[in-house]
């Protein structure tokens, strides 16, 4: 896919990885929009896709959950362990106001504004390598479960 690697977005996730010393980004000629699309051009198991979900807690900020793509996050349970009510999910254009990423392609790195609030599905430690979006459909980065809590400050978590 040509110019997917000039994109605004994509320059930002790959910025971020040069600055952290991290892999590239990668371009796949399928689309990666969900963590299906991406395992099935990659050729892994779904688990192994880092997806990147916004939420917002009760007091309207932003969070930051980095999911398996084997699962779907249990919003009642990851309230529980963060000791608030519930969690709500953050609409499209919310997601795009916060991250600068449109739905399909939000990355865990590159974000326009800084956010407080980010978790890491502990599953995903179960995968020597895995992949994130790298700020558009067609964009996926390598990654480690270890490197990527250490770059994002993401605290590990139970989420499903």
């Amino acid at each position: 896919m040509d110019g997917v690697l000039e994109r605004g977005p994509v320059k930002r996730v790959s910025e971020a990885l040069s600055a952290n010393g991290m892999g590239k980004v990668h371009v796949l000629s399928d689309t990666a929009r969900t963590a299906q699309d991406a395992a099935t051009a990659l050729n892994i198991e779904v688990g192994q896709i880092a997806s990147s979900l916004i939420f917002r807690l009760p007091d309207g900020s932003p969070i930051l959950i980095i999911t398996s793509g084997r699962h779907r996050v249990d919003t009642d349970l990851v309230a529980r362990t963060l000791g608030v009510t519930h969690l709500d999910r953050a609409d499209a254009n919310y997601v795009k106001e916060l991250s600068g990423f449109s739905v399909g392609g939000v990355s865990p790195l590159g974000w326009i504004t800084a956010i407080n609030h980010i978790y890491i599905d502990e599953a995903l430690n179960d995968y020597d390598a895995i992949w994130a979006a790298g700020g558009h459909p067609h964009a996926v980065f390598p990654t480690s479960f270890i490197e990527l809590q250490k770059v994002t400050s993401a605290a590990a978590i139970a989420v499903e």
